[in-house]
């Protein structure tokens, strides 16, 4: 299984994920082509063995003291398997690597599974759209993430499992999944959840 960026030959393939996952507000392949093509985004694609099963986009220009997380999906078939927070932890080291300070992003309020990840890394609720999401009048919950913090805790986290590692002789690990270049066979680090807005 590997994460890599996306090429917008994969465009097909992300968009059949992206009708499947929000039938309702699902982006055109117009904007999501913009999206692979700009040099503020960065997107990446969740592939095994060949298939493109998940993609996750962030918006963030180098220097920008904030980013935001555009989206999160998978096929439904392969979420809860820590994929989303592969993608999610990927895209938080992207938007550190390009000086931003804070992350934020929306999730549709009847979205519990990617909340509660969002949650789980240190993503605080800041406010709430109230029917933001149409048709259905679904609130959006805005979120923001100090990166800073997230990554001291990633680090502290990585120290505190590495005597352990180091006795398996295991190699030690990062805070995020590793990003391949496209078509690498390289495997990444696997992890949780869906698409956020």
């Amino acid at each position: 299984m590997t994460i890599r960026i996306a090429t917008p030959a994969d465009l097909d393939a992300i968009m059949a994920i992206e009708n499947a996952s929000f039938p309702t507000d699902a982006w055109s392949s117009e904007s999501m082509a913009a999206e692979l093509a700009t040099e503020h985004s960065q997107y990446l694609v969740d592939e095994d063995a060949g298939d493109i099963i998940g993609y996750a986009g962030l918006r963030s220009i180098r220097g920008n003291a904030d980013a935001d997380i555009q989206t999160i999906a998978l096929l439904e078939a392969r979420r809860g398997e820590g994929r989303g927070r592969a993608l999610l932890r990927t895209l938080l080291a992207e938007a550190s690597a390009r000086g931003a300070r804070e992350v934020f992003l929306e999730v549709r309020a009847d979205n519990p599974g990617a909340e509660a990840l969002y949650l789980s890394e240190g993503f605080d609720e800041i406010a709430r759209r109230p029917r933001y999401y149409q048709p259905e009048n679904v609130d959006a919950i805005v979120m923001k993430l100090d990166l800073r913090a997230w990554a001291d805790r990633a680090a502290a986290a990585a120290a505190a499992a590495a005597p352990h590692a180091r006795a398996e002789n295991a190699p030690m690990g990062g805070t995020s999944a590793e990003i391949s270049p496209p078509n690498s066979a390289n495997s990444a680090q696997q992890c949780d959840e869906e698409k956020t807005a």
